[in-house]
């Protein structure tokens, strides 16, 4: 039983790091979720406080995740059409078939947002530009994030192999 948990949590953890990426789907807070899994475990005993620490750094960075975008917009002169424009155009890249849509996608979702919200050209790149930077950021921070939980979560499987993996 404890096999299938851990193949459930790297599977959990592989979401989050996707989720990074994904305005659906909470990065670094999937990532916690895979690291609750390895606690249910009989194998591996989880210190508390660690899942605890984890999980409030996880909900900082889900809601930094809201904050760096509109600080990035506001900061360049953007509005909400903007940050709306910006993960619409971050849907749009990752399904289009195009190089480079999930960095591309974002910038044009924003420019367009802005022009919608009756922007000059002029101010709605600018304002694009600093949507796209918001979200660059974000998507930076739970990503690190994210991996860092993978590191920890194959870091907690090497120092249990031994007792994971006994025939």
């Amino acid at each position: 039983m404890d096999i299938i948990l851990i193949i459930i949590a790297a599977f959990i953890m592989f979401l989050g790091i996707i989720g990074s990426f994904l305005p659906v789907l909470p990065g670094p807070l999937t990532s916690w979720i895979g690291l609750l899994v390895v606690h249910f475990t009989d194998a591996i005993p989880m210190d508390k406080s660690f899942l605890i620490i984890t999980f409030i750094i996880a909900i900082f960075i889900w809601v930094l995740d809201y904050i760096i975008p509109a600080i990035g917009t506001k900061r360049f002169g953007g509005s909400k059409y903007g940050m709306i424009g910006t993960t619409i155009g971050l849907i749009v890249g990752l399904i289009a078939p195009i190089p480079g849509g999930i960095i591309i996608g974002p910038f044009i979702g924003a420019l367009i947002g802005e022009l919608i919200n009756k922007n000059d050209t002029k101010t709605a790149t600018k304002a694009a530009f600093g949507s796209f930077i918001g979200f660059l950021t974000s998507t930076f921070i739970k990503f690190v994030v994210a991996i860092i939980y993978l590191g920890l979560f194959i870091g907690i499987l090497w120092d249990y192999r031994n007792v994971l993996f006994q025939f």
